[in-house]
C-alpha cells in the first residue's frame, strides 16, 4: 500500500515500456502489479501541482483556478504551441521560458493510432510519445524554440490531426509503422520553404510496446470524482491510462493533485 498526490507516470522505453507511479516513497513500480487486482481510493482532497494548495476543482489536469491563470506551466502555449511569445521576451514567467521554450523542439508524426502531427521539447522523445499512446513515431522537424515548431504544426494541422482518439488508442488500432518515413516524405514537401529548413533528416521509427494487455471493447472511462473507489485488476497499461479487467480506464494524469491510496493484492 502507499499513498499521496497523483501525478502522471514516469515511463522509460523498453520491450515493453516500464511505468512507475510516482505515489508516495519509493515510487511504485506498475509494470510489476500487472495482472494482481488493484485499489485506488480517493478522500476527497485535491492538491494544486503548481502551488500546492487545497483545491476544491482542478483545472487543466492539476491546477488551482489562480495557478491556471498564473503558473508558467498552465500557460496557453503549453496546448498551443505557436502562442508562445517568449523569443519575444513575453512570458509568465521568463526563467521558465528560458528552459522550456528558447529550446530545442521536434515536430514529429505519430501513429496514435491514426497519423497525427505533434509538438515535444527535445528532452521529452520517446516520452511525449509513451504518455499519447503512440505505437510509432517519427521526427519532421527540429526548431530553436517552441513558437516555430508550432508554426510548422498548424500548417500541418491542413493534413494531419493533433488529437489522440483515447478510446481507439486503448484498442491497439494503428496504422502500420513502416508508413512512417514516406508519410514524413509528403509532409515535408507540403510545408513552404520557409520552414523545410528545419527538416529533419534522419528517419529512424521509434516503435513502442506496452504492457499488458488493450481493452476487450467499447472502454469505460472511470473518473475519482464520481468513483471515488477504482478497483480491479490492473490488465495493461496504455499511455497514461490504467486498463483494469480489460474493460474499464482510468487516467491517471487527468486526476493530478488527487490525494489516493494505492492497494493491491498482496501488499
Amino acid at each position: 500500500m502507499t499513498e499521496g498526490n497523483l501525478l502522471k507516470m514516469r515511463a522509460e522505453q523498453g520491450q515493453p515500456v516500464s511505468y512507475y507511479l510516482p505515489l508516495g516513497d519509493p515510487e511504485t513500480g506498475m509494470n510489476a502489479l500487472i495482472g494482481r487486482q488493484i485499489r485506488l481510493t480517493f478522500g476527497g482532497i485535491i492538491h494544486c501541482i503548481a502551488c500546492g494548495k487545497m483545491t476544491r476543482t482542478s483545472y487543466a489536469q492539476g491546477f488551482c483556478y489562480n495557478c491556471l491563470q498564473t503558473a508558467p506551466e498552465a500557460s496557453e502555449s503549453v496546448l498551443q504551441p505557436e502562442l508562445s511569445r517568449a523569443h519575444f521576451g513575453i512570458a509568465r514567467d521568463p526563467e521558465w521560458a528560458r528552459e522550456h521554450d528558447l529550446i530545442d523542439h521536434y515536430v514529429y508524426l505519430a501513429l496514435s493510432p491514426a497519423l497525427k502531427v505533434g509538438v515535444t521539447r527535445h528532452h521529452q522523445v520517446p516520452v511525449r510519445w509513451i504518455d499519447q499512446g503512440a505505437s510509432a513515431a517519427i521526427l519532421l522537424a527540429k526548431t530553436p524554440n517552441r513558437h516555430i515548431a508550432g508554426i510548422i504544426e498548424v500548417w500541418l494541422k491542413q493534413y494531419y490531426s493533433d488529437k489522440t482518439n483515447w478510446r481507439e488508442m486503448l484498442m491497439d488500432r494503428a496504422i502500420t509503422p513502416s508508413l512512417l518515413p514516406e508519410e514524413k516524405e509528403k509532409a515535408a514537401q507540403r510545408l513552404t520553404p520557409e520552414l523545410q529548413k528545419y527538416l529533419w533528416e534522419d528517419n529512424t521509427v521509434t516503435r513502442i510496446i506496452y504492457p499488458g494487455e488493450a481493452v476487450s471493447g467499447k472502454a469505460e472511462s472511470l473518473s475519482l470524482d464520481k468513483t471515488p473507489v477504482v478497483e480491479g485488476v490492473l490488465t495493461g497499461i496504455r499511455g497514461q491510462y490504467l486498463i483494469l479487467d480489460r474493460e474499464k480506464v482510468i487516467n491517471i494524469r487527468r486526476h493530478s493533485g488527487y490525494q489516493v491510496c494505492l492497494e493491491w493484492e498482496g501488499s
